[in-house]
């Protein structure tokens, strides 16, 4: 048995001698040496396209297109980089490219929802829904659109939080833009009581937007009458805003000016009440003998 280590250690000993590992030990760092270089190269080259080359490019095009080429040059720069290393370090990219297509088929299935959030990133650039900054309602998730990247689509909401919508989501579903045209209509819904003069509640409304100079003269704004209820007219008045990006705080200060300017005029707006009213109802107490009816109030 001692025999059997001992030839062992002697093979292991011989095979990595320093004799023997010298010349493919010092190739192999050299390899990674001037892979490590390229690559260097590379990342500088980056830097330099990003300090002073996309600034330039950037003065003509807008901030969603400027990311979505951001993002492609990036990318390619850094794949470039990648093939180069590995071509200097000795390794054949070819096969390299041929193994991957076969393991890519395999971590597709692995992640299609990350390949189906970064197409539809693309998707998502050359539709172009959206741009940065503007302001968008997805799934109910109201905000500014922060930033638009491959995987996911960033909105920062009116108190501060920061939501990663992935990109699917976006595709699959409604989005409400709010700031794709140049101006947004506003609806506040206010009732009145049926005895109420309709002519001058409109009267009242609409002097009301009339000294608000954020609101447009054209379109008219207006009141319109949406039901007929049994215990109040349900109203609607509808003014257009010449700042669209104004309307989440003017729609609030709206709707308070609408409030207190029917109060102080007068006008009733009356809710839906139940009123409880006490109703008398006979009661027969049944014996064994006669029957004795008896008024009781309940």
């Amino acid at each position: 048995m001692n025999q059997l280590i001992d030839s062992l250690i002697f093979r292991l000993r011989e095979y990595f001698s320093p004799e023997r590992l010298g010349p493919p030990l010092a190739e192999l760092i050299v390899d990674l040496s001037l892979a490590a270089i390229i690559m260097a190269v590379f990342y500088l080259i980056w830097r330099f396209v990003n300090g002073l080359v996309l600034p330039r490019w950037k003065r003509y095009l807008d901030r969603t297109s400027a990311a979505f080429v951001e993002t492609l040059v990036k990318f390619g720069i850094l794949v470039l980089g990648v093939l180069a290393a590995l071509s200097a370090a000795g390794i054949q990219t070819t096969a390299v490219l041929t193994s991957l297509g076969v393991v890519g088929l395999t971590i597709g299935f692995a992640a299609r929802d990350t390949l189906s959030n970064i197409i539809s990133g693309i998707l998502i650039f050359i539709d172009r829904p959206f741009t940065i900054d503007d302001l968008v309602e997805i799934d109910n998730n109201y905000g500014r659109v922060d930033r638009i990247t491959l995987r996911s689509t960033r909105i920062i909401t009116n108190d501060g939080k920061m939501l990663a919508v992935p990109n699917t989501e976006v595709m699959t579903k409604t989005v409400v833009s709010y700031t794709n045209f140049p101006h947004l209509r506003l609806d506040i819904d206010v009732t009145v009581a049926v005895t109420e003069d309709l002519n001058r509640v409109r009267q009242i409304l609409i002097d009301l937007v009339q000294q608000d100079t954020d609101f447009m003269a054209n379109p008219l704004p207006a009141m319109v009458v949406k039901s007929l209820n049994d215990y109040n007219v349900a109203l609607e008045l509808r003014v257009w805003l010449a700042d669209e990006r104004l309307h989440v705080q003017k729609r609030f200060d709206l709707r308070e000016k609408v409030f207190n300017a029917l109060t102080a005029a007068g006008i009733e707006m009356p809710f839906e009440t139940i009123q409880l009213a006490p109703h008398k109802v006979a009661m027969v107490e049944i014996n064994d003998d006669e029957q004795t009816p008896k008024n009781t109030s309940l």
